[in-house]
């Protein structure tokens, strides 16, 4: 078990790459606003954001944080209202995905996605249905809000019958933020990585995330998701997304 020595002073601030679903063509229409928020880290927002989400109708969070990044910085001000809270890790061990080296690249990025829907179906399956079960908005997060969220979103967006290409241009708006999310994110990250033997500011020399374009890592989820599977949701299927709840998603995301 990896410990954590030196717990970060973390500086609460909003989030830097938060924006609603809502307005993205869908099988039937348009996916309204006020079902699904996608995030940076919700952990240390202010109490006023906090409280802000809340009365904008959000009544879940899911968490696709490593149980490692959760002990760094706990759930923060919305552990304090009556929101429902499901701790849904799409990497369990930081650790174990960096056995050869942390890889940041777009391409690196796409074939680590391709291993969270294959190996951490079950987790996306609930956290569907969460989205669709949840009376209000469902707000997720990991830490930049880009990859976790942007696979958590990718798989939201298929089972509402979205196109490829609307998914890769809501996953690629990330890439004006990244600036402000390394900036926003590196207290924590940087612990986190201190804790796992690496050194924070030699990967962010070596990544090469800020250069090109972010649609590669999403082209490539995707594409090879259809060449292995025909249907890119066939791993979720298998890990019980039923008709049923993606029906109740279709139904919920195009209501008034």
């Amino acid at each position: 078990m990896t410990i954590i020595e030196d717990t970060p002073a973390l500086v609460l601030s909003a989030p830097v790459n938060l924006r609603d679903l809502g307005g993205i063509p869908i099988a039937g229409g348009v996916l309204r606003e006020g079902l699904a928020i996608r995030a940076d880290d919700l952990a240390y927002v202010p109490v006023d954001v906090a409280e802000q989400l809340v009365t904008d109708g959000l009544t879940a969070i899911i968490d696709l944080r490593s149980p490692l990044e959760v002990a760094v910085t706990g759930r923060g001000a919305l552990a304090e209202h009556p929101i429902a809270y499901h701790h849904l890790p799409l990497i369990a061990d930081v650790s174990r995905s960096m056995e050869d080296g942390p890889s940041l690249s777009h391409e690196a990025m796409g074939r680590m996605y391709l291993r969270m829907v294959e190996v951490a179906a079950p987790q996306l399956v609930t956290a569907l249905n969460v989205i669709a079960y949840t009376p209000g908005a469902a707000a997720f997060h990991c830490a930049a809000g880009r990859d976790r969220t942007g696979v958590l979103a990718a798989m939201l967006l298929l089972a509402l019958g979205a196109a490829d290409d609307d998914i890769v241009d809501d996953y690629a708006r990330t890439g004006d933020n990244m600036v402000a999310i390394m900036q926003r994110t590196a207290p924590a990250m940087g612990a986190m990585w201190k804790a796992l033997g690496f050194d924070a500011s030699a990967l962010e020399k070596s990544s090469s995330l800020l250069e090109g374009s972010m649609e590669v890592s999403m082209r490539i989820l995707l594409d090879t998701l259809r060449e292995r599977h025909g249907d890119p949701l066939s791993p979720l299927r298998a890990a019980g997304l039923s008709d049923d709840t993606v029906a109740r998603l279709r139904a919920r995301a195009l209501a008034a």
